[in-house]
C-alpha cells in the first residue's frame, strides 16, 4: 500500500509509572538506524494524545525493525503512516501496539491538510 520512503510515526505513550521504561526506548531509538527523528518526552496532552508520549519519525522500509523494539518494550504505541489526512493517519490507517488510548481527534487536521509533513524528520510538538 505505501511505498517504502513513505514517512511515518510511532507515538510511544507514558503512562504512570512508565517514564523509566519510555525514556529508556527513547535512548535506544536515538542510536537506531533507520530512525531520522526522537521527539522529546512531553508532560502531559500534546495534539490528540492525551498523556504523556514521544513521537519516533522513519519511513515505511524500516517498519519491520522498530515494530519488534517497540513490542518488546510493553509499551502502548500509535504506529502511523503520515499522509495529507492527519485524521485518517491516526484513526483507520494507525496501528496499535497495546491497549488504545483514545485520542480527541477533535485537534487533528481536516481531512486533505497535514501540518505534520513539514515537520516530518525535524520537530515534534
Amino acid at each position: 500500500m505505501f511505498e517504502d520512503d513513505a514517512p511515518y510515526h510511532a507515538h510511544i505513550y507514558a503512562m504512570p509509572g512508565e517514564e523509566r521504561a519510555a525514556e529508556a526506548l527513547r535512548g535506544r531509538f536515538e542510536a537506531e538506524e533507520g530512525v531520522l527523528f526522537v521527539g522529546r518526552l512531553t508532560e502531559g496532552k500534546a495534539g490528540p494524545h492525551p498523556v504523556p508520549q514521544f513521537e519516533v519519525h522513519f519511513l515505511r522500509r524500516s517498519l519491520d525493525e522498530i515494530l519488534p523494539i517497540i513490542e518488546a518494550s510493553g509499551l502502548r504505541t500509535l504506529v502511523h503512516p503520515l499522509t495529507d489526512d492527519d485524521l485518517a493517519d491516526h484513526t483507520t490507517l494507525a496501528h496499535w501496539i497495546g491497549e488504545p488510548v483514545e485520542l480527541d481527534v477533535t485537534t487533528l487536521d481536516p481531512p486533505g491538510i497535514n501540518q505534520g509533513v513539514a515537520r516530518f524528520g525535524k520537530t515534534d510538538f
